[in-house]
Parts: C-alpha cells; structure tokens; sequence
C-alpha cells in the first residue's frame, strides 16, 4: 500500500494529466454531434479490423474440422457414382412363386472409405505411404489407393491394426495398366526412380495418334482400379529404336508431394475373380 501511495505522489502530475485527457475526449465525444460520428466511425473501423483479423486466426485453426468434413462428403459422393453399381440382366433368370430380385436393383460393385496420410516419401527407389484412420480395419492388401481429387496414387500391401501401406506409384516394383484416353492403346505405367511425379508408360504401339497433353487413364484390366481413373498426362514422348513402340513420360496428376487424405477403393467382384485366375493358374 505504500509503494502505490508513493507511485502516485511521483507520477501525479502524469496521472492527473491523462485523467483530464480523458475526461476532455468524453465531453467532446458526448456532446459534439461531429466528434461522436467521428468517434464511432473510427471506433467501427477498429473493431472491424479486430473481427476480420480474428475471424481469419479462428478460420485456420477450424481448417482440419472442415478439412476432414469436406473428405467424408467426397466419400458418400465417390459411393454414389453411377459406375460403381452394376445392374444386373434378369431377362432370363427363372423365379419361382414371386419375384425376389427387382429387375431394376442395382448391386454395387465399388465402394469409396477415406484414410488420412501419416506417412509418405518420394526420394527413395521404393517410396511406401502410410495411412490410418477408422476405415483402415476394413482395408485389406492389393486395393487400389486413389487420392481426393480421383488420380491414381497407389496399391495397399499391408494392413496391420489402424494402419496400412500403400505402395506408391514412385516405388520401382509398381506396375499399373494404362490407357490412352482418346485412342484407347494400352501399356504399362512404372516409375524409373528419378524424378518425383513423373512415369513411364510403355507398351504403346507406333501407330498411336498420340500428343503431349493427352490423357492416361486406368484401363480397368485389373482388380486394383476401375477404368477411368486418371494416372497422368502425357509430357514427352519418345520413340523406341530397337522396337515398334513408344516410350512416354507422363506428369503424374495425383501431387505425391501433398498428399493428406486418400480413399480406398473396395471392388466387392475382386475376390471372386482372383479365385477364377488361381484356379485357371492351377489348371495351366
């Protein structure tokens, strides 16, 4: 108490003066129509600018809410394209009493569960992705990886609890069908180990009216990928001298530098084929 005592005995002048200050701007705000339009006018901005700044600081850290938000309506809108659903021919199905299968149903053949990434690499000959998340539990080895814009980014080789790997596309073993967009010609998309974000698609026949900027997709001729899934553009095209064929570098459209969420693609028919091929395998 005495210390304040003597605080304002040393500063009273000081103090005094910002009191009568103070008191000056109220009179002249309170009773001068001008200086309190000018007042409020000054204050708005203020205040305004304190709002605006706040509303972008509680906008950032909102972001992973909206963020995961936007990735679960991706998925139910992924879930309800139409060419994930097959609609079967009844025409010549014999139905006893009544008929227990609509001839309209759709079967779904396809089904989208998003993981977010917590692991990924691109600088190595074999890069892996990991990915977590409460679908991961459903996910099992060979599906097709796909990331929130729906470009291809790679195949599941191992799920363990609510993890599972993902072997990129820039891995040296990774091998994905190809397809032109426009002429329909197939090959094979590998990565050569240099450069991220750029493939090799090979394959490609000489007579193919092909030019930098055309599109390739997945052809659809494996389990791990439906057909239509983009994988790259074409960015220079190179022809091979000792073959009939082309050798082409592709820009890869998914961004493996940027990678957060992903999906899982669950092809309900890759079982049942898997076990026609075995079985055919077994027979040769």
């Amino acid at each position: 108490m005495r210390n304040i005592f003597l605080f304002i005995r040393r500063y009273f002048n000081f103090l005094l003066f910002l009191l009568l200050q103070v008191l000056s701007i109220y009179f002249i705000v309170h009773y001068s129509k001008y200086h309190q339009a000018m007042f409020g006018s000054t204050a708005n901005r203020i205040t305004g600018k304190v709002n605006s700044e706040y509303n972008k600081i509680e906008y950032y850290f909102q972001l992973k809410r909206t963020n995961d938000s936007l990735v679960k309506a991706n998925e139910a809108l992924y879930n309800k394209l139409k060419a994930d659903f097959n609609l079967p021919d009844t025409v010549s199905k014999t139905v006893v009493d009544t008929m227990k299968i609509d001839s309209i149903t759709q079967y779904r053949t396809l089904n989208y569960l998003n993981a977010k990434v917590v692991s990924n690499s691109v600088n190595f000959k074999n890069n892996y992705i990991v990915i977590a998340g409460a679908n991961v539990k459903k996910f099992k080895p060979s599906m097709g990886i796909i990331d929130v814009n729906n470009n291809a980014v790679g195949v599941i080789t191992e799920v363990s609890g609510d993890y599972a790997v993902v072997m990129s596309m820039l891995h040296k073993d990774s091998k994905i069908n190809g397809k032109l967009m426009k002429t329909g010609e197939t090959g094979t998309v590998t990565w050569d180990g240099t450069s991220p974000n750029i493939l090799t698609l090979s394959g490609i026949p000489k007579s193919a009216k092909i030019v930098k900027g055309d599109s390739v997709i997945t052809s659809g001729f494996s389990t791990y990928f439906p057909k239509g899934i983009l994988i790259g553009r074409i960015d220079e095209i190179n022809s091979e001298k000792s073959t009939s064929n082309y050798t082409i570098k592709l820009r890869s459209s998914a961004d493996f530098y940027n990678l957060q969420y992903v999906y899982a693609i669950i092809n309900y028919q890759q079982e049942e084929i898997n076990k026609l091929l075995d079985k055919q395998t077994k027979q040769n």
